[in-house]
């Protein structure tokens, strides 16, 4: 078995610390950055991309709604040619300073309401994934797990990975609870860590309300922001090491 641990990094902003990116790249094997708009600023995606290269960690962009005040979680109406020129303006930026690096993109993965909103709504799921397959076909798309994100990356073109999180409830459809929602975020770690090896192992996920339904995941976010994220990361690296769980990036073997 194998599987992709990414971690949602680079999401300081100015003189605001968050996050202990440098050290939780030991136990991820790709990371999602932050393009500026929701979260991240040229410093900031020029320092994380240069640690990243350093430790060989797959980079991916994470481009989100433009709300810094709101961290990209909150929804907007915007138009698919926004959705589009939104996410190509992002990777874009990203990726000018994934190249002086020295480093290459490899996958794109929406953030926030931008994500979960694509997971329900297919058109905007495929203006997004256009915008990718326009800008680099060869991208990996990361997308919510059984989601109509990943058909319309995949009608697209473009090869997509199912996300799964560990430390996120799920409804009976296979949506993330709303974090409006109480026990939407999952505070127990003993509890998080049972839920990522159920998703590799047997590949079943149990909801919200008790029922447990299938989920095909390629990779597990871990979200950085997390107060308890660097050790946690840490726990699934050596329980998935224990048990023979190749952790390897998305699209890698």
């Amino acid at each position: 078995m194998k599987v992709d641990l990414n971690c949602d990094l680079g999401e300081s902003f100015g003189e605001y610390k968050i996050g202990e990116d440098e050290r939780i790249l030991d136990y991820v094997s790709s990371i999602n950055i932050a393009c500026g708009y929701h979260a991240g600023d040229p410093m900031v995606m020029a320092d994380t991309v240069k640690m990243a290269v350093e430790k060989n960690i797959a980079i991916g962009a994470h481009p989100g709604f433009p709300d810094l005040m709101g961290f990209g979680r909150r929804n907007m109406q915007i138009s698919l040619e926004e959705a589009r020129n939104y996410m190509l303006y992002q990777i874009g930026a990203l990726d000018a300073f994934v190249k002086a690096a020295g480093g290459k993109l490899n996958h794109v993965k929406p953030h926030g309401a931008l994500y979960n909103m694509a997971a329900v709504d297919y058109d905007l799921a495929y203006a997004l994934a256009k915008a990718v397959y326009d800008y680099n076909k060869d991208l990996i798309f990361v997308a919510l797990a059984n989601s109509q994100a990943v058909k319309a990356a995949k009608d697209a073109g473009l090869k997509v990975a199912g996300e799964v999180f560990a430390d996120r409830a799920y409804e009976e459809d296979g949506t993330l609870v709303s974090r409006k929602k109480e026990g939407a975020v999952i505070k127990d770690d003993d509890v998080a860590l049972a839920r990522v090896l159920e998703f590799v192992e047997k590949r079943k996920v149990v909801t919200i309300t008790g029922k447990e339904i299938d989920i095909s995941p390629d990779t597990i976010c871990l979200h950085g922001d997390n107060e308890h994220a660097v050790l946690f990361a840490e726990r699934i690296n050596k329980s998935f090491k224990e048990k023979g769980i190749k952790i390897v990036p998305v699209g890698q073997e």
